[in-house]
């Protein structure tokens, strides 16, 4: 299964391309150009910007120099004056990034031929540093040059601004923490209470803040206490979970400081952006088992869950399609140009498959352990083997069609960006098969327009990174979390048993992605991809869910180490929340003016300030019991 290299993996490379062959007897011997930075993110824009040489060639004994003011991980290409352009456009490496440079040794090589490299130089280049590119013939004779880099100016220090807000997040979280601490003395207790209530003093005081007393606690029957609260309770690691994910979504979502990792990958690799949709998806599939399975033992019929099922499905893909077509200020909106799929939209159909599926083919005493099996140490698993039958038949047809369905104008199989990736060779081809049935089905008008490849790749047709190829694969991820849930029921109350299926499950997951990926971005049979929902990508991410949903179970309900604060309170309004920072996204106090809009501090502040507010307003909701649940 042949798959095209894409793009350069790493490091930057600053490279010229040879001269024709009369250019040699051109007595010019200075060329330069310069481009100022335009975002303090890394662009993907700059390194598709190509500097044109202004004379032939060097000269016996001189240098050339090419004066280069790059924004973070600037590539500049060096091209003769015909015009003539790579065959291909890598993209910029990661390392380096806002930081010092580092030092580039001179590269000395033989004079190439025409349609050869002149020479070739690894370089990670730092935000808002200026560079020149020193070209140097060393001997006439051996028709060998010199390149190196030359700093005129030394980039910033972009990471600054995360280290700054680290400090100040700490700084609160440790005052809080001493505070809940000096609010167990109880004479200090007292006097804020006191103070804050004083008609309640009394009876707080008599009732000790409402809290069982030590002997209490001592005198009662531990068992019984400890089963209640596991069985009634609902897990906060669960809720932990979500949050978390939907902070880190609210986060990038809101520009998460103009970084580069805190924005998608352009096509394959991870960012941390793209990190969070597929583990809020992960936990929705946790979720469905643990309310699904309580719903029936207290006594709902199954047509009436089924019923919930289907209204809350619906309700996911109507509130997804009004969100992802705001229309405040421009008026109607046309049938012609409204987008179909969507983050909710996909979220709901999953749930609407997974939990059909879940309904459908549950069995009395199968979630809970009771149920006699041949193999105990698969109990979680073969009970259920009707359900992994389907969605691994719905596997086997997401790959079928992304590699053996036929695109119009595009190999088979084609995984590629598009535009000017693979040498431009297949421009109309982005996200292969994926993209192509959502132009089909869907109408190219009626899908993403700006996908995250556009920029890096120039692409030249939409793509929709939540099309319905791709909805497969989410199910997939949403089966995965169902899985975790069913651990946790077969496996009521055996903390040991619980974290070591976890473990397995993940140490699973992760082999099969190494397998798909070759542990490698670019050569493996199926890299991962956030755009295509790949199933390496899939893999990957249940890999990394089931790791850290074992970590927040074993701190939160199992050794109670956190509360899960701050991230309990958002995962328990997770639509609220999400909805609200959609619709609200360009209104004070969640966005403002900026003074200087290159700066990272600023867009860090007004990002981490947005994302803080919806937490605060979380807990406020929280506090006061109001939930919006659909």
């Amino acid at each position: 299964m042949a798959h095209p290299l894409h793009r350069a993996n790493a490091a930057q490379e600053l490279q010229t391309l040879p001269r024709a062959p009369d250019d040699h007897t051109s007595p010019a011997c200075r060329r330069s150009c310069s481009r100022e930075a335009k975002r303090p993110n890394h662009s993907p824009g700059c390194e598709n910007h190509l500097l044109e040489d202004t004379e032939r060639a060097p000269c016996p004994g001189h240098s050339n120099r090419t004066s280069l003011r790059c924004p973070e991980g600037c590539r500049a290409v060096l091209l003769p004056a015909s015009g003539r352009r790579p065959a291909e456009r890598r993209g910029p490496g990661r390392g380096g990034r806002g930081g010092h440079p580092a030092s580039a040794p001179p590269a000395a090589q033989r004079l190439p031929r025409a349609g050869s490299e002149l020479c070739k130089i690894q370089y990670h280049f730092g935000e808002f540093g200026n560079y020149s590119l020193v070209v140097k013939t060393l001997s006439t004779s051996a028709k060998t040059v010199s390149c190196d880099i030359v700093i005129n100016e030394g980039p910033i220090n972009s990471y600054l601004p995360i280290l700054f807000a680290f400090l100040v997040y700490s700084g609160i979280l440790a005052i809080l923490i001493i505070c809940r601490l000096v609010m167990k003395i109880g004479p200090v207790r007292n006097w804020v209470y006191k103070k804050l209530n004083p008609r309640e003093t009394d009876r707080l005081i008599n009732s000790e803040l409402g809290s069982p007393s030590t002997t209490d606690s001592i005198s009662s029957d531990p068992s019984p206490r400890l089963w209640c609260a596991t069985s009634q309770q609902r897990l906060r690691s669960l809720d932990t979970f979500r949050g978390l994910s939907l902070i880190i979504m609210v986060f990038v979502n809101y520009g998460g400081g103009k970084y580069w990792f805190f924005k998608h990958e352009s096509w394959n690799g991870l960012t941390v952006a793209d990190l969070v949709f597929p583990w809020f998806v992960f936990i929705m599939g946790t979720s469905i088992s643990l309310s699904l399975s309580s719903m029936l033992r207290w006594g709902s019929s199954k047509q009436k869950v089924l019923g919930k099922i289907l209204w809350r499905s619906f309700l996911l893909i109507l509130l997804g399609v009004i969100v992802v077509n705001p229309n405040y200020c421009l008026g109607a909106l046309s049938w012609e140009n409204l987008r179909i799929p969507g983050v909710l939209q996909r979220l709901g159909l999953t749930y609407l498959v997974v939990a059909a599926l879940e309904l459908l083919f549950t069995r009395a005493g199968a979630d809970s352990g009771t149920l006699e099996i041949s193999c105990p140490a698969l109990q979680d698993v073969l009970p259920f083997w009707p359900q992994w039958i389907f969605v691994l038949t719905l596997e086997v047809i997401w790959l079928c069609l992304t590699f053996l369905l036929p695109v119009p104008g595009c190999p088979r199989g084609y995984l590629g960006p598009g535009g000017i990736g693979d040498f431009g060779n297949y421009p109309n081809c982005t996200g292969g098969a994926a993209g192509y049935i959502d132009r089909l089905v869907l109408g190219e008008k009626h899908i993403y327009q700006h996908p995250s490849c556009n920029v890096l790749y120039q692409t030249t047709v939409p793509y929709d990174p939540e099309g319905i190829l791709g909805t497969i694969n989410t199910i997939l991820m949403a089966f995965l979390g169902l899985q975790a849930g069913k651990i946790i029921l077969s496996y009521k109350d055996q903390h040991k048993q619980i974290m070591s299926r976890f473990l397995i499950w993940s140490l699973v997951m992760g082999i099969i992605s190494a397998i798909l990926t070759k542990c490698s971005k670019e050569e493996g049979f199926i890299p991962i991809n956030k755009n295509l929902w790949s199933t390496s990508y899939v893999t990957t991410m249940s890999c990394f869910a089931f790791m850290l949903l074992l970590l927040m179970y074993y701190l939160v309900d199992v050794k109670r180490l956190w509360s899960g604060t701050p991230f309990f309170y958002p995962g328990m309004n997770s639509i609220l929340v999400y909805i609200g920072h959609e619709v609200f996204e360009n209104y004070f106090p969640f966005k403002w003016k900026m003074q200087d809009s290159q700066s990272h501090a600023e867009h860090l502040t007004q990002n981490l300030t947005a994302t803080t507010l919806w937490v605060i307003i979380s807990y406020i909701l929280y506090k006061k019991k109001i939930f919006w649940k659909i």
